[in-house]
């Protein structure tokens, strides 16, 4: 399509975002990374927007030397991250624009080109080599069998301060590469593994993302009706599964704070006397 590659304008860990036409920038997955979930994510993301979510609008898709790229409105303004290091924004305000986001997504029906969770883990197993052991991969798919319910809606996967742009027309959700069907409780474990264990080994302050996470339940408890008591009982239930697949995602990481978490998932697979 019509543009061409620019300056480099950010970068993450699987993509570049470079400049490519007035209005518009292509995020360039790095190479090696696997086309299907690049092209996944422009079908979410195509999806989500026409639902009223906001996230950025698509315009297509490009290959540049042999890296795919999803050719998207330009989004720009400081992420939530930097906000609330820099004090634009209180920890209770960020938690509170996190809560929003979260639940514009729970409230829409999952599209239908929407990966549903159990397959997503089983395929990822697969494939993942013995990253994860046999026995808590079977025991994770078997936890998965007892809780999915027919009705469960759509998770973005991987919410946080850095994945939300604040626009002049207000924020912005990203990166869909990871958005999958689960029930929301889901989400809010992703969102615990983010705010409230790694984000604790690279933060300047520890205690932000912890003040952020803390008001991000408390808003949406209050948005949805439900008392932060049960919203955290449910998340714990499907902590051992986010734990899990978030592991799959980084492709075994090795920290001494991961090798905690899988002791807690494993240990949560283990049979209650």
């Amino acid at each position: 399509m019509q543009g061409s590659l620019g300056e480099k304008i950010n970068q993450g860990g699987t993509a570049d975002i470079h400049a490519w036409a007035p209005g518009q920038v292509v995020k360039l997955f790095k190479e090696g990374f696997p086309p299907r979930l690049g092209q996944h994510e422009v079908r979410m993301t195509r999806a989500v927007f026409a639902a009223g979510v906001p996230a950025p609008e698509v315009f297509g898709e490009v290959t540049i030397d042999g890296r795919f790229g999803i050719v998207l409105a330009r989004l720009d303004g400081p992420t939530l991250l930097q906000l609330t290091r820099s004090g634009g924004v209180t920890f209770a305000q960020a938690g509170a624009i996190l809560a929003s986001l979260a639940l514009s997504v729970h409230r829409i029906s999952p599209p239908p080109e929407a990966f549903r969770l159990r397959r997503w883990m089983d395929t990822a197993f697969t494939h993942s080599g013995d990253i994860v052991p046999r026995h808590t991969a079977s025991g994770i798919l078997a936890l998965i069998d007892r809780l999915q319910q027919p009705g469960d809606g759509l998770c973005h996967g991987d919410i946080h301060p850095n994945n939300v742009i604040m626009t002049a027309d207000g924020p912005r959700l990203i990166d869909w590469t990871f958005s999958i069907r689960a029930p929301a409780a889901f989400d809010h474990a992703h969102f615990h593994i983010n705010l409230a264990e790694l984000a604790l080994d690279v933060a300047d302050n520890p205690q932000r993302p912890l003040a952020v996470h803390a008001a991000a339940q408390s808003e949406y408890a209050r948005l949805s009706g439900t008392p932060v008591a049960a919203l955290t009982q449910a998340m714990e239930t499907w902590l051992p599964i986010a734990i899990v697949r978030y592991f799959l995602l980084m492709g075994g990481p090795t920290s001494e704070r991961w090798r905690r978490m899988m002791q807690r998932a494993e240990a949560a697979l283990r049979p209650q006397s």
